[in-house]
Parts: C-alpha cells; structure tokens; sequence
C-alpha cells in the first residue's frame, strides 16, 4: 500500500469525522479551513447545506496586522465568527476541525470563538 501523501491523510481523517459530525440549524457545523497563508471559518446548515456565517484571515474588518497565517490571526478569526454567529441569533455549534490536529492555528481559533460566548 502506498504511503499518504498529508493532504490525502487529512482528507480521509475529515471523512472520518464527517460521518458524525452533522450540523443543523439550531446547532451548525463550525468548519475549519487551513491554507499556509490563511485561516477560514464557515458555520453550515447540513440540513439544507447553506452556509449561514462565514470569516476568514481575509476579511477586511480585521485589522491589518491580524490578516495572515498565526495564532493571532487565527484567534482573530474566531471572534469575529463567534460575533457574527451570535448577531445571527446562533449560540452553540458543533465544531469540525477539518482533519487537522487540534492545536496551534485550529485550537487558537477555537478559543477565540469561545472567548466571544460561543459554545461548542
């Protein structure tokens, strides 16, 4: 059997996860996107499959030296998601991590979001 590459390891971790992990609308899935250079974040509805909330390192209200790919950044990001899912009327998520570890950027991130009230 042929190694994995680690984009292809992450992939089957995530459908691994993805059997369980369901989002609704009361209750959404938090998803995580990492790239090398920056970090996403959408909250899904599974059940009609919409995203509802979304932010990235990208988005413009975050400050200029908070756009990029650190835990700063990241933890950013995460409160911006949790401001905008809570103006949304959305308190708690399941959170999905995509198949990366829970650690340095995803678990700054994480801890953002629940800085800001949001529950998972």
């Amino acid at each position: 059997m042929a190694k994995l590459t680690k984009e292809e390891a992450r992939k089957r971790r995530h459908k691994r996860v993805r059997k369980k992990v369901f989002g609704t609308p009361q209750r959404p899935r938090m998803v995580v996107f990492r790239s090398l250079k920056h970090i996403y974040v959408q909250l899904v509805d599974d059940t009609r499959g919409v995203t509802l909330v979304s932010a990235s390192s990208l988005d413009p209200e975050l400050p200029k030296e908070l756009r990029g790919s650190n835990k700063d950044g990241a933890k950013a990001v995460g409160r911006l998601a949790a401001k905008r899912a809570l103006a949304a009327g959305i308190q708690t998520v399941v959170f999905d991590r995509g198949g990366y570890l829970y650690h340095g950027r995803v678990k700054a991130l994480a801890e953002g979001a629940r800085e800001e009230g949001l529950q998972f």
